[in-house]
């Protein structure tokens, strides 16, 4: 079975519900062929954890850059939550190893496709939301964000 502990300490965070962060990684392909899986796909994690991410990187633009106006800060937060920034940060926490997929999936490169860790990440960020609160959401994405947050202060 999956090894959680090394998952959690590889996120830096410790669920109180382990099973929300297993769901975080349930792929709709997984349930397909184990339709007896106690737990649902990550779907409706990610939509959360989407709207968690756009809120938590509106509120560090809109604070950290007073002077931007709407426009450019529109343009850094899509920058900040699109699908390829996500999926660079999935990939550098190794989100793949513990997708759990359905056989097709698994075959055809799921592990490292792209919208699965993008949305593997979002998922992710909405079980963090709903074990932990804002506040170690809020560090938790802002941690992971740094990288794309010091290119946009060194003017890239």
């Amino acid at each position: 079975m999956t090894d959680w502990d090394s998952c959690q300490r590889a996120l830096g965070v410790y669920f109180n519900d382990v099973s929300l962060l297993e769901q975080a990684f349930v792929h709709s392909s997984y349930l397909n062929e184990n339709p007896d899986f106690p737990l649902p796909n990550n779907e409706r994690l990610e939509f959360l954890g989407d709207a968690v991410l756009d809120f938590i990187v509106a509120e560090n633009l809109h604070t950290g850059y007073p002077e931007l106006p709407e426009g450019e800060l529109t343009m850094i937060r899509a920058f900040l939550v699109c699908r390829e920034s996500l999926n660079e940060v999935a990939s550098s926490l190794k989100l793949g190893d513990w997708l759990l997929l359905g056989r097709g999936e698994e075959a055809t490169g799921g592990r490292a496709r792209q919208s699965n860790l993008a949305n593997a990440m979002e998922a992710v960020i909405g079980a963090i939301y709903l074990d932990q609160g804002l506040d170690i959401s809020k560090k938790f994405v802002l941690r992971q964000l740094e990288p794309f947050l010091e290119r946009i202060r060194a003017g890239g």
